[in-house]
């Protein structure tokens, strides 16, 4: 179904009727020529290697393109096609004599997929990226030379000025189509917004008019849409599909403790066929949910933001090919991996919104007859929500300061991070977005403010995040709801067509998958989370700048947490008593005391030492001084608090981090021994460091740290 929409301008504004939000309409234009359709025919037969019919909406996309050299957005659940789409339209244009095809891809995963299917169609294919920049000559001469029919690039090539000066020009100026996949990047009211998507407007903007532009994605609803169409261009031509998945029966499983979702994994994976995708909010959860199920018997890899390139690759291989029974992973693995035989999704915690989590659920049941996805809803679900709510945007204050730094005069990053209270990955981000909209430009490594002037969006920022407050209590009502799930979700989806899918648990008046828990296997997944201790890496290095003594020499070894934050038992035990500030009840000590005692060090510890914490009553020193008692060991209190910091949990960087606890303790009287130097938390590892630094500057001979918690955020 499509809809013609003049009421975009050049300049990305939209008329009053919000083209997004209008529904299609049968095209109803000119004829296209009967042998170019016959061709595409043999084509999507050569894709499939079999005889097989377009997809309701796949031809009149390529006739679009190919036929008008217009410009279409295509919003069709995953497994529709949308990328024979663009394959034929390619081969039809370079078969006419026309340009090549650049497309704007987010991820490796799907540029790898992408070449292959390339391959499939016949398109000579290339991408360029930050993997393959040796071969970036050899492609730019290519492309020149009419040898690549298509080139996939990421949005960041966008600004790299070797590849703008050197391969994009050429290729430019001969390009018959731009398609830019998974579009709803663009829109930073999507959930995979991308900064650097938002120099495709700018492109798009240059572009001759006999150059196609082509935008998909399989999850935008009616805002992402608009915010799409106001960036691609005037005379925009949208296509959206019904987001039905008539292979995909829902389920929503009500377990708020880890344990719990822990044992139903270990019971009921193992029985369900064919192979799947658990999906974890955090990197820490993703990997000791993977070992879980390893200790367990179950085939089984963990799939991060953290795991090589190589390694994912190998992972995706595997997973394809059957010879694993479940991947753990986070959203890394989402976009991009295209497995039509994945017959289970199971999420461990809830996404924070349901344009994601149907993205997230909707790999399972691409290509077989029925497939099941259970969203198991947890305690933590809603903090892990809110960190991820609450640090998508920097404050108007922040933002601010990183403006009137580089107004003073350019600055590196790490020059900034002295400067301006914001963690890397935010403050990178930051920088992104203000280059991005013109506020600040890059010079090297360095980054200096514009003549342009710039102010911060508080109302776009303001009803960004109202929204995915709206998004995040529609997950939470998607976990209470007794109405059809899949309807649910494709009425989040702005999908009109919606209607009870009549295989989901609510509309059978049954489960789907079984929901008996083995209290048994909680018991033992209790007591698996508590005697797996979470390893303290040491720093080996000072942020940049800062200068005091060797810290490869003097520093700590490695060290333990007993859990993390919003564990059940020791984890929500300790949180509780930081959080009233009360004394740690003694099971923890038992707790503590045991995990030292199966750690086995190479330098035991001959003595124990604390980290006091401010106010009137140390209970650092005292549940430290407990636990040497249980130990066998002496306690000595040799770290004494000189000065009152703010809290470690309000500075954002290594740098902040570092300055804030610097100068803040001084080392009295320690003996000489190998220490355990006991702290509530650990974070960012700056405060164990500083301290420990002390602890051996003062003639100790090796700092082990011990926390009850780690309080770092485990990432995606």
């Amino acid at each position: 179904m499509w809809v013609q929409c003049g009421l975009i301008d050049r300049d990305g504004g939209s008329g009053a009727a919000g083209c997004g939000l209008v529904r299609a309409v049968p095209h109803t234009g000119r004829v296209t020529d009967t042998d170019t359709r016959a061709r595409a025919q043999t084509l999507l037969n050569d894709i499939a290697g079999r005889p097989v019919e377009f997809r309701a909406g796949q031809w009149e996309a390529i006739s679009e393109i190919v036929e008008r050299s217009g410009r279409a957005l295509v919003v069709q659940r995953t497994g529709w096609g949308k990328s024979a789409v663009y394959l034929i339209a390619t081969r039809l244009i370079r078969e006419r004599g026309g340009g090549p095809t650049l497309i704007v891809s987010p991820l490796l995963a799907l540029m790898r997929n992408q070449i292959e299917m390339a391959e499939r169609a016949g398109v000579r294919a290339a991408t360029v990226n930050s993997t393959n920049r040796d071969q970036w000559d050899e492609i730019a001469d290519r492309a020149i030379g009419g040898d690549i029919d298509l080139l996939l690039i990421s949005p960041e090539r966008l600004n790299n000025q070797t590849f703008l000066e050197t391969t994009f020009p050429s290729f430019v100026r001969h390009m018959g189509v731009l398609v830019v996949d998974e579009v709803h990047c663009i829109s930073d009211w999507g959930h995979d917004f991308r900064p650097d998507y938002r120099r495709l407007s700018q492109v798009v903007k240059s572009l001759p008019s006999e150059v196609a532009v082509l935008g998909t994605t399989a999850t935008a609803n009616d805002r992402v849409v608009s915010d799409v169409a106001g960036q691609l261009g005037a005379n925009l031509t949208i296509q959206r599909g019904t987001l039905e998945r008539e292979s995909l029966a829902l389920q929503v499983l009500d377990l708020p403790r880890q344990t719990d979702r822990m044992s139903w994994l270990a019971q009921h994976v193992p029985d369900l066929p064919g192979s799947g995708i658990v999906y974890c909010l955090t990197i820490s959860d993703a990997y000791r949910v993977g070992r879980w199920l390893k200790s367990r018997g179950i085939e089984v890899e963990v799939y991060t933001g953290a795991t090589d390139p190589d390694v994912r690759l190998g992972i995706e291989d595997r997973l394809t090919a059957g010879d694993l029974d479940v991947v753990v992973a986070t959203s890394a693995l989402g976009m991009g991996y295209d497995n039509p035989h994945i017959t289970f999704v199971i999420h461990f915690q809830s996404p924070g919104s349901p344009i994601a989590y149907y993205q997230q659920v909707g790999r399972a049941g691409r290509a077989v007859g029925h497939s099941v996805g259970v969203l198991m809803s947890g305690s933590e679900d809603t903090d892990i929500q809110d960190y991820f709510i609450e640090s998508a945007f920097p404050s108007e204050r922040l933002t601010d300061s990183v403006i009137g730094a580089l107004r003073e005069a350019p600055k590196k990053l790490t020059e900034l991070e002295r400067e301006v209270n914001l963690g890397r990955g935010r403050l990178t981000g930051l920088l992104k977005i203000l280059e991005v909209e013109g506020a600040i430009i890059k010079d090297g490594s360095s980054w200096r403010r514009s003549e342009l002037a710039w102010s911060y969006p508080s109302e776009r920022v303001a009803a960004v995040t109202e929204e995915r407050r709206r998004e995040q209590q529609a997950m939470q009502q998607y976990t209470e709801t007794s109405a059809c799930l899949m309807r649910f979700l494709r009425i989040e989806l702005d999908d009109v067509e919606a209607d009870d899918c009549g295989r989901c648990a609510n509309c059978l008046g049954r489960p789907v998958v079984p929901v008996d828990i083995d209290r048994d296997l909680s018991d033992a997944a209790l007591e698996f989370m508590g005697r797996t201790s979470i390893v303290i890496e040491p720093r080996k290095r000072w942020p940049v700048g800062a200068k005091w003594g060797n810290l490869s020499q003097l520093g700590n070894e490695e060290g333990r947490a007993l859990a993390y934050r919003g564990d059940p038992g020791a984890g929500t035990e300790a949180a509780r008593a930081i959080r009233q500030g009360i004394g740690f009840p003694a099971p923890l000590v038992e707790q503590m005391a045991s995990l030292v005692e199966k750690w086995e060090p190479d330098t035991p510890p001959t003595w124990v030492t604390a980290v006091p914490n401010a106010g009137e009553t140390d209970r650092m020193s005292d549940f430290a001084a407990r636990l040497a008692e249980r130990l066998g060991l002496p306690f000595v209190p040799a770290v004494v608090r000189v000065g009152d910091r703010p809290s470690q949990s309000e500075m954002y960087n290594s740098a902040q981090q570092l300055a804030n606890v610097r100068g803040a303790f001084e080392v009295h009287d320690p003996l000489p021994g190998p220490v355990l130097l006991f702290d509530d938390l650990v974070s960012s590892r700056w405060t164990v460091t500083a301290v420990g630094h002390l602890l051996r500057a003062a003639g100790v001979a090796a700092v082990l740290p011990i926390a009850l918690l780690d309080a770092s955020r485990g990432g995606v």
